[in-house]
C-alpha cells in the first residue's frame, strides 16, 4: 500500500510540474511578470464589504478560478488596468474577475471611476482597513492573484498588465484545464 501511495504521489507531482511548465511558456508580455507557486497557497477567510457595507467574502466564488485584483482609486496603474479586467471577465465568462479596492476607497469615488471607465461586469468589493491585503501580504498596488477553485492562490503579478492579452487568456485557461 505504501508504494502505491509513493507511485499515486509522485505522479501528482510531476503532473502538477509538467502544467506549471506548461503554464510558463505561455507567459509572453506582461505575463512574464507573473509569478506561478510550486504548491497553492491558502488564502485566509478575511471578510470583505460591498458598496452597502454588506459582509461578502471570497467564499462566494469557490468552484471558479478567480482572478483577484488589489487595487485603489488614487493609483494610476490601477485605473489603467482596470478595462482590461472588464474585457477579461466578458472574455472569459468561465472565470470570476474579483477587484477589490483595497485602503480608503470612498463608494461614490469607485462608482465615478466604473462609470467614467465604462466597468460594467466587475463587482464592487471593499477591503477598506487593508485587513485582507496585508494577510497576503499585498505590499503594493496593484497585485493580481490567482485563485484555484478551491480558493488557493496558485499564481500573483505585482503591477498592472493587459488582462484581456491573448497570452493572459491562455495561461489562465492552461491553468484552468491543468485543475
Amino acid at each position: 500500500m505504501r508504494k502505491l501511495l509513493v507511485v499515486l504521489y509522485t505522479a501528482l507531482i510531476l503532473g502538477a510540474n509538467a502544467v506549471a511548465a506548461d503554464v510558463a511558456s505561455l507567459r509572453d508580455g506582461d505575463m512574464k511578470k507573473l509569478a506561478l507557486h510550486e504548491a497553492p497557497v491558502e488564502v485566509p477567510e478575511i471578510g470583505l464589504v460591498d458598496t452597502e457595507d454588506a459582509p461578502r467574502s471570497l467564499a462566494e466564488y469557490h468552484g471558479k478560478w478567480v482572478v483577484l485584483n488589489f487595487w485603489a482609486t488614487w493609483c494610476a496603474p490601477c485605473r489603467q488596468e482596470m478595462p482590461s479586467l472588464d474585457r477579461l471577465q466578458v472574455a472569459m465568462p468561465e472565470i470570476a474577475v474579483v477587484p477589490v479596492a483595497t485602503g480608503r476607497n470612498s463608494v461614490t469615488g469607485i462608482k465615478r471611476f466604473f462609470e467614467e471607465e465604462g466597468i460594467q461586469t466587475l463587482p464592487i468589493l471593499r477591503d477598506p482597513k487593508s485587513e485582507l491585503a496585508r494577510s497576503m501580504h499585498v505590499m503594493g498596488l496593484p497585485v493580481t492573484v490567482i485563485l484555484n477553485p478551491e480558493g488557493q492562490e496558485v499564481a500573483r503579478l505585482i503591477g498592472d498588465a493587459e488582462w484581456d492579452s491573448a497570452s493572459a487568456q491562455a495561461v489562465l485557461k492552461a491553468l484552468a484545464a491543468g485543475n
